[in-house]
């Protein structure tokens, strides 16, 4: 298909969630700041037909665990008209949740922050849109999109920013249906369920999202019971102490960096318990105190199966049933439940399923993962000039912040000085 200069963008986003979010306004408020010759062009699609930011995760009461301060321009850029102070302001609740005395706003009013942010920038975004496949052209890439409408359509750019989230993990065997399911969708899947049957759902995981989910299934079905089984003794608390939080720092992205892998490796076992299957401390004792409060009562609706596991769920029209079986001693319970929920966590953007046969001028390590720049440029060979940005899948050598909110803001300016570099060396090149 013939192309020219004038409809191939500095950048094409992969993806529009909070990380390329992030980046739109980055982008908006690094071109304010010079001539229309000199800004650059973007362009994203996402695959949703709308912005949103796991819908089915808003639990009733579910609160952020990191502060309202690691939103998506602050850290960047204080006087940023896109921070989370400026989004209360204009909702005109900013008295009102200084009143709350807390850095942790509930992740449905985040999620509204978002929402604003999203309406209030002004980027191509095309929603309901799949990139299939990234070819590189020899001067720029060529991204072919499909539409929900049917209608395909090629879009090129100098540059691609790949942002595709992460993908729900279920373990092996585990078929995902109406009563078996993982929790990234936890709120439809319930809207969607038949009439209980059986009165009873078993949840499985140990992080923060399994034990919100039973919570919330606790407190919704009261007439139910709720088995929470996991391979630890019982649910560990996260660490988020001052010093802990410090692996989330911008400057610890470039001690990260420079570390050796098997650095690396240790910093990211010594600090797994900020993010990984850690859960807050006031959440595991409300727990605690559910279950204790039952025992003492004698009627028993939520019970916790630590250092246990669970056999591959058997579905029937009615329900499925499960195998509990308790490791140190063997002993089996046999559950007919309404549903299996597995709060199981996520895969990273696949990115030899995104690259296609473009993944094999990309440079992998002996481990598989991507080998990748500072500025989260994927290494390429000499055949390919166009830069490929990861936005995620990059905790192997960015560290534990790849993936999360926490650095979201310093990260787009990051990748617009990246950008904006890479296209004023393009444009000395061509003239």
């Amino acid at each position: 298909m013939a192309s020219n200069n004038s409809d191939v963008v500095d950048i094409l986003g992969v993806g529009y969630g909070p990380s390329n979010l992030g980046l739109a306004i980055a982008l908006e408020e690094r071109n304010a700041q010079f001539a229309l010759a000199d800004r650059l062009t973007s362009v994203f699609v996402e695959r949703q037909t709308e912005f949103k930011w796991h819908p089915g995760m808003l639990l009733p009461g579910a609160t952020m665990q990191i502060s309202f301060l690691k939103d998506l321009a602050t850290q960047r850029n204080t006087r940023s008209e896109y921070t989370f102070l400026q989004y209360l302001a204009e909702r005109d609740r900013l008295t009102h949740f200084i009143n709350l005395q807390t850095f942790f706003p509930s992740r449905v009013e985040f999620h509204d922050y978002l929402t604003w942010a999203e309406n209030k920038v002004a980027a191509d975004v095309h929603y309901g849109s799949v990139a299939n496949s990234v070819q590189w052209q020899g001067e720029y890439f060529e991204v072919t999109v499909d539409s929900r409408g049917g209608e395909r359509q090629v879009l090129r750019a100098r540059n691609v920013v790949l942002a595709g989230g992460l993908t729900a993990k279920l373990p092996d065997g585990v078929h995902p249906g109406p009563r078996v399911f993982h929790n990234h969708r936890v709120l439809d899947h319930l809207e969607a369920l038949p009439d209980l049957q059986h009165g009873r759902f078993v949840v499985v995981g140990a992080g923060q999202s399994a034990a919100e989910v039973v919570a919330h299934l606790h407190e919704r079905y009261r007439d139910a019971e709720v088995h929470a089984v996991f391979g630890k003794y019982g649910y560990s608390p996260a660490d988020d102490s001052p010093y802990a939080n410090r692996v989330f720092d911008p400057e610890a992205v470039d001690d990260f960096y420079a570390a050796s892998p098997r650095l690396r490796d240790q910093l990211i076992a010594y600090h797994r318990s900020t993010n990984y299957s850690a859960v807050d401390l006031p959440l595991i004792e409300d727990l605690y105190n559910r279950e204790y409060g039952e025992r003492v009562s004698g009627r028993r609706r939520l019970f916790v199966h630590g250092a246990s596991e669970v056999s591959t769920p058997v579905v029937s029209d009615s329900g499925a049933h499960v195998r509990v079986r308790h490791r140190p001693t063997g002993r089996d319970e046999h559950m007919q439940c309404d549903a299996v929920i597995f709060a199981t966590g996520f895969r990273p953007l696949d990115l030899h399923g995104i690259l296609g046969p473009l993944a094999h001028e990309c440079v992998f390590s002996a481990d598989g993962t991507p080998e990748v720049e500072r500025d989260y440029r994927l290494r390429t060979t000499d055949a390919v000039f166009g830069g490929i940005y990861l936005q995620g899948g990059t905790e192997h050598s960015h560290g534990l912040t790849s993936s999360l909110l926490s650095n979201i803001a310093v990260r787009s300016g990051e990748l617009v000085d990246s950008l904006a570099s890479r296209s004023l060396l393009d444009a000395v090149l061509t003239r």
